[in-house]
């Protein structure tokens, strides 16, 4: 019988290890590493980020999308 595979995700937070307090929405290369291919927002087991961290991110990211910087997820 075949195994499944497991993958690896990060399990570190990568903005708690930078010691990051805030994250700017005008920083959309650190803002895409949370999204996938589709512009959706990564779920936190796949990101690695805290849950404090996957809010804030989150919330950049839908700031972010407001304002015309990034995309929506159809366009």
């Amino acid at each position: 019988m075949m195994q499944k595979q497991q993958r690896k995700y990060p399990t570190e937070c990568m903005l708690c290890a930078e010691k990051l307090q805030e994250i700017p929405m005008q920083d959309t290369e650190m803002l895409r590493k949370f999204m996938s291919g589709q512009n959706k927002i990564l779920p936190r087991r796949k990101t690695g980020a805290c849950a404090k961290h996957q809010r804030t991110v989150a919330l950049e990211i839908k700031r972010a999308r407001d304002m015309g910087i990034l995309r929506f997820r159809g366009q």
